[in-house]
This record gives structure tokens, C-alpha cells and sequence, in this order.
């Protein structure tokens, strides 16, 4: 009743900021109202030199949900799917290095260099074995840390996740290696919108001046994304001989109109998979945590439930 109180609260307070404040303050409230009605709080952790940012809810004495986001995104990206899990479950969902809040290193940004760093958020934070999720970039970072240290990983799902040669070629690969350019970063206001249009079937509806916000956002990250691309295709590793090490039972749940990975790429990975199940959730573009969460989780804790976890 306590935590319903403040989301109330809050909530009266975004309404009010609508009117009165400006474009960040305005998405700053309605994050914090997410945050509220999903039970998590933001959190900070240092790993050797870099600052991880996170969110944090749930029991910390039940097992743990590790979120990990896709291209270009954040853990914001979980708000509405985590509120469906945080009463039972442990539930963190993290900035990566590199976006969101946490720190950008100079580095690389290949999966190969994320999985260690997701290697070792989970043993700084001394979770044990998680159940792991990721989408798009994020699944494929997410299937090669079940592939290579699989002792750590009660469960995995990837929604519409990278890191396969899908028989038929998605629309943003057909694009790019076409010489256009890549749709998933934001070079002008029109391109946020196009964006929007590509990821998902039915957008999340933004009021005009949040939208704004976050296409000045997207555009100032430009040189930055397209870097991040750039080293993700030139120093690529395939899922095709990871995937027969994963243990864990895992879930593949695609959106059927996703036109940045393709749905077919499911019918390579299944066979590859010791424990696999699938979801082909109809009308629904390349973040289905996003575009539907109710129904996301749902198809989510039915896998949980009926793969002994």
C-alpha cells in the first residue's frame, strides 16, 4: 500500500510536470514513476576503473533476474517488464558500459568484451546463478556468457537476440550493406521517429516534447553508436559454435515483425540448444519487452515456471 501511495504520488507529480517543466525534468519524473510502480531503486558499483549503473528490486534473498539491454538502449528499456517480477524475484537490470548512465571506456565495446565485464558485475555483486535475459545485442552478450561460464546461469531467454546468421536476411542488414545508413542511429529529428518505426510495430506513445529530448539525446550519441557498430560487426563472434555449451534451459521469444534480426533465426539456433523452447509473438517488432511487456512477462514466467526454476 506504501509503495502505491508514492507511485500515486509521483505520478500527480509527472502529471504537474507535464505543464510546468521542462522536456528532462519531464522524462525524469515519468522514469521515476516507472521506477516506483516497478519496485526498483538505481544503484552504483564500480568494476576496476568504470562506474556501473543498475536497478535493483525485489527480494535479495530470491533468485536473481540479470536484465541486460541491446543497442543503443539502457535499463530503462526493462521498467514495465521488470514491475511484473520484482514481488518474487531478485531483479537487476543494468546499465552496460558504454550507455545509459554508466561509464563509456575508450575501449571496445565487442560481445566478447561485455560478456567478461557482465562476468564480472555478477561476481562483484556475488549473485550465484542467475537467471539471465537479454535482448538484441544484449542476447547475444547474454548467450555467450551462458555458453562460457554456463555454471553461473540457472536460465536463460533471448528476445530477438544477435549473434546469428539468420536464413533469411533482416531488413537493417539488407539496408547497410546496401550503403544506407544504419536506422538504429539518430542523426536528425526525423530520424528518431524513422527509428521508432523500424524497432517496433506499434510505437510507445511519447508526448512531442519527450520526444524531442530524446532525439537531441540519441543525436548527441551519433560518433559514439556509430563506433560501438562498427567494432560489433568487425569483431563479430558467431553463436553458431557457442550455443551447443549453453545448460541451462533456454527461451527464444521473437517479435515476428522484427525487421532488425530476423524471426528466422530461431530456426538456426534450436537445434543448436540442449533445452530449448520458443515464442513467436505475432504483430510485434524487435523489443517486445517494450512494445508489449504484460504479455512478455507472461510468456516469461510460464518458461520459468515450467523449466524446473
Amino acid at each position: 500500500m506504501k509503495k502505491l501511495l508514492i507511485a500515486a504520488f509521483v505520478i500527480l507529480a509527472a502529471a504537474t510536470a507535464t505543464l510546468y517543466f521542462s522536456p528532462a525534468a519531464l522524462t525524469a519524473s515519468v522514469r521515476l514513476v516507472e521506477r516506483q510502480l516497478a519496485g526498483l531503486s538505481e544503484r552504483q558499483i564500480a568494476l576496476g576503473d568504470l562506474s556501473i549503473h543498475y536497478y535493483e528490486g525485489g527480494p535479495t534473498k530470491g533468485e536473481t533476474i540479470l536484465m541486460v539491454h541491446g543497442f543503443g538502449a539502457s535499463k530503462d528499456n526493462w521498467l514495465r517488464f521488470a514491475r511484473h517480477f520484482t514481488q518474487r524475484y531478485h531483479v537487476i537490470a543494468l546499465d552496460l558500459p558504454g550507455f545509459g548512465d554508466s561509464d563509456r571506456p575508450a575501449g571496445s565495446y565487442d560481445v566478447g568484451t561485455q560478456a567478461e565485464r557482465l562476468e564480472s558485475f555478477v561476481k562483484t555483486l556475488e549473485l550465484g546463478k542467475v537467471h539471465l535475459v537479454g535482448n538484441s545485442m544484449g542476447g547475444h552478450i547474454a548467450a555467450l556468457f551462458a555458453a562460457r561460464h554456463p555454471q553461473q546461469v540457472r536460465s536463460l531467454a533471448l528476445f530477438d537476440n544477435g549473434g546469428i546468421k539468420a536464413p533469411k536476411q533482416s531488413e537493417l542488414f539488407r539496408l547497410i550493406e546496401s550503403g544506407q545508413p544504419n536506422p538504429l542511429v539518430v542523426r536528425s529529428a526525423d530520424d528518431f521517429e524513422r527509428m521508432l518505426a523500424f524497432v517496433f510495430v506499434e510505437p510507445p506513445r511519447l508526448p512531442d516534447s519527450v520526444k524531442a529530448y530524446l532525439a537531441a539525446q540519441s543525436m548527441a550519441n551519433e560518433a559514439h553508436y556509430d563506433e560501438v557498430f562498427r567494432q560489433l560487426r568487425e569483431r563479430y563472434i558467431p553463436l553458431e559454435p557457442e550455443l551447443p555449451r549453453i545448460e541451462s534451459p533456454t527461451l527464444l521469444l521473437w517479435g515476428d515483425h522484427d525487421r532488425v534480426l530476423d524471426v528466422s533465426s530461431i530456426e538456426v539456433m534450436k537445434p543448436l540448444l540442449k533445452k530449448p523452447s520458443v515464442v513467436i509473438m505475432q504483430n510485434c517488432g524487435h523489443a517486445p519487452m517494450i512494445e508489449r511487456p504484460e504479455e512478455t512477462a507472461r510468456h516469461y514466467q510460464a518458461f520459468l515456471d515450467t523449466s524446473g526454476n
